[in-house]
């Protein structure tokens, strides 16, 4: 995987945030604004642009860009957290955001949504407009939601492990339609050798994470941090007395679930009890 840079010392305003890592990823390749637009077939004055702040371009660029510097998901990851209001965006959360990138395996478990990683477009859609988000906001952040799961595709891709409670899968969209695509996008994402997928069924009763969501991240040098949100809020967890506790708790609750195998079934199952689209 690429040997990604320290945050430390990095500026923590989403925007100067990322036009400071357009720069030095730039520089770190030795070129001029004018051999980037050559090499991506992109205005080098929107390039510069975006590199001294008075621009956030647009997702198609953000996307080539990542290609082009091999970051998967790193700079659209910062170009989401750029386009919003920057105070909607806690330190912590921004923080969490950037080292996602960084991982090179993350476990989740979800309570009541589906992690964004896993999601489709008509999934981030409808969740993303239940939060206040309309027209073009709306639009630039399904599009930054859905870029973020390149994270999973790339070569180099992390280890994934999800553990999603039953109630996630029995809370379907408005649209049969979209939920059925976002059921077989959970199916396909399966079948991947990096993305483990388990369900864990109602019946399993209460468990030490009944209602917390989680997300471990285990980092380059094998330190391992946790982001831990409930109905109120999120925090990141990096004390490592905290983070075993939390670890215990999932890893508790993960033996309680559905294998993969079984888990693919069950999805299965929730594919099958979808109304079929009518006929035309």
């Amino acid at each position: 995987m690429p040997q990604w840079r320290a945050v430390t010392g990095r500026s923590h305003e989403p925007r100067a945030r990322f036009a400071e890592e357009l720069r030095l990823l730039r520089a770190a390749k030795g070129e001029s604004l004018r051999d980037l637009a050559d090499r991506l077939g992109w205005d080098p004055s929107m390039l510069g642009k975006m590199e001294s702040g008075r621009s956030l371009g647009s997702p198609e660029i953000v996307e080539a860009l990542d290609q082009y510097y091999a970051t998967p998901g790193l700079l659209l990851a910062l170009w989401e957290l750029a386009v919003g209001d920057p105070t909607q965006f806690k330190e912590q959360y921004r923080r969490y955001m950037v080292l996602e990138t960084e991982a090179h395996s993350l476990w989740h478990f979800g309570v009541s949504i589906l992690p964004g990683l896993l999601q489709t477009e008509g999934y981030a859609r409808e969740l993303l407009a239940l939060g206040g988000a309309k027209g073009d906001e709306l639009d630039q952040q399904v599009e930054a939601r859905i870029g973020r799961r390149e994270l999973l595709v790339e070569e180099d891709a992390p280890l994934f492990r999800a553990v999603i409670a039953e109630a996630v899968l029995r809370t379907p969209l408005r649209d049969d339609g979209e939920w059925r695509g976002q059921l077989e996008h959970l199916l396909e994402m399966s079948q991947r050798p990096n993305v483990t997928i388990q369900v864990l069924p109602q019946q399993a009763g209460l468990h030490g994470l009944v209602s917390t969501s989680v997300m471990f991240l285990r980092l380059l040098g094998g330190r391992t941090v946790a982001y831990a949100e409930n109905a109120i809020r999120g925090e990141l967890v990096e004390e490592n007395a905290s983070v075993e506790q939390l670890h215990h708790a999932y890893d508790a609750m993960r033996d309680l679930a559905l294998n993969p195998a079984e888990s693919r079934k069950f999805i299965l199952r929730m594919l099958e009890e979808v109304p079929c689209e009518p006929s035309t």
